[in-house]
């Protein structure tokens, strides 16, 4: 079954959850949180993200934001930090495919 399409409402506080693939326990260390942090501050420079909290667990993350207004600055800012996270730790522990 299809998930139901996610409706954008601007000026609300959004709660994101985002997992590891496979629920596995990947930023189980520090350095790999750091990692995740270090990103979340250059997706807030860059696309403007207003950050309330977070939460890096071992196998998922919690983001509480704002949403100013503009349609894709939180997609934008959580694709470049699933991403260039997930880049830098599969390149790191040798992971490929």
């Amino acid at each position: 079954m299809a998930r139901a399409k996610r409706h954008y409402i601007p000026g609300f506080i959004w709660h994101i959850t985002h997992r590891c693939h496979e629920r596995e326990f990947l930023p189980k260390f520090s350095k790999d949180r750091r990692r995740w942090l270090q990103w979340l501050y250059k997706a807030r420079k860059r696309y403007g993200l207003t950050i309330l909290n977070y939460m890096a667990t071992c196998n998922h993350i919690h983001l509480l934001v704002v949403d100013d207004g503009e349609k894709d600055i939180i997609p934008n800012s959580t694709r470049l930090m699933a991403r260039r996270t997930g880049q830098e730790y599969n390149y790191d522990a040798c992971r490929r495919g």
